[in-house]
């Protein structure tokens, strides 16, 4: 379970609360207003945001004195964090190991996460030889073969079509339930929400309340999301 506890963020005069708990195996959108925070609630469950007060746990342990890499989560951006001189196999083999100093056992890892995420045939291409779906699969097989409980993912998919993310929504949550993986997505597309988590973080208003029924949150928001959505 990851708990937030009491967790204060505050930087350059912007200040982001959060009392919280996300159970193990959860899919859980995070959605709220352009500048409310939810890349900063991200970014401080990762350790790239300070924290001015208050504890993140996982299962009990509290993370929050631990470095990024030491932390047991996967965080995946817009960009896909695709080196664009490594191949895709390259790129995913980078779960394993940052110096891709792969054994014979890594590398039909790799392999394997490549099948998974249907990359067999393009394992030899770079990130900019393929498809931003493609590119999306391949850091999907990346979080895949690093098997972290958490994942946390900002937009990952908002640059591509809606055919296409709905794909690749549908593929994360399948890997996802596979692997037993709690991911919180940041969106700012209601659809995305309804078709990926059943359950939505609202960061409105200095504060990122605790998940809520997505369809519930959705066909009643308060005020702030309200506005938000123009409804």
């Amino acid at each position: 379970m990851l708990e937030l506890d009491a967790v204060r963020i505050e930087q350059d005069g912007f200040r982001l609360a959060a009392d919280l708990a996300v159970p193990r195996g959860a899919l859980v959108a995070v959605i709220g207003p352009s500048g409310a925070g939810k890349s900063t609630l991200l970014g401080a469950i990762a350790g790239f945001v300070p924290v001015a007060d208050g504890r993140i746990l996982w299962d009990g342990r509290d993370i929050g004195a631990l470095a990024p890499g030491a932390r047991p989560l996967s965080i995946l951006f817009q960009d896909q964090n695709l080196f664009p001189h490594l191949t895709l196999a390259e790129n995913v083999g980078l779960g394993l190991h940052p110096g891709l100093r792969l054994t014979g056992s890594d590398r039909a890892q790799v392999a394997e996460a490549l099948a998974r995420t249907g990359l067999s045939a393009l394992a030899g291409r770079r990130p900019g030889q393929v498809s931003g779906g493609e590119q999306g699969r391949a850091a999907l097989a990346r979080l895949l073969l690093r098997r972290r409980p958490l994942w946390l993912l900002d937009e990952p998919f908002a640059a591509l079509g809606p055919a296409l993310k709905a794909e690749m929504l549908d593929l994360c949550a399948g890997i996802a339930a596979e692997t037993g993986a709690t991911v919180l997505m940041v969106s700012h597309d209601p659809a995305d929400a309804r078709r990926f988590a059943p359950e939505t973080i609202l960061v409105a208003g200095g504060r990122a309340e605790p998940p809520r029924p997505t369809a519930a949150l959705l066909a009643d928001p308060p005020p702030a999301l309200a506005d938000y959505l123009g409804q």
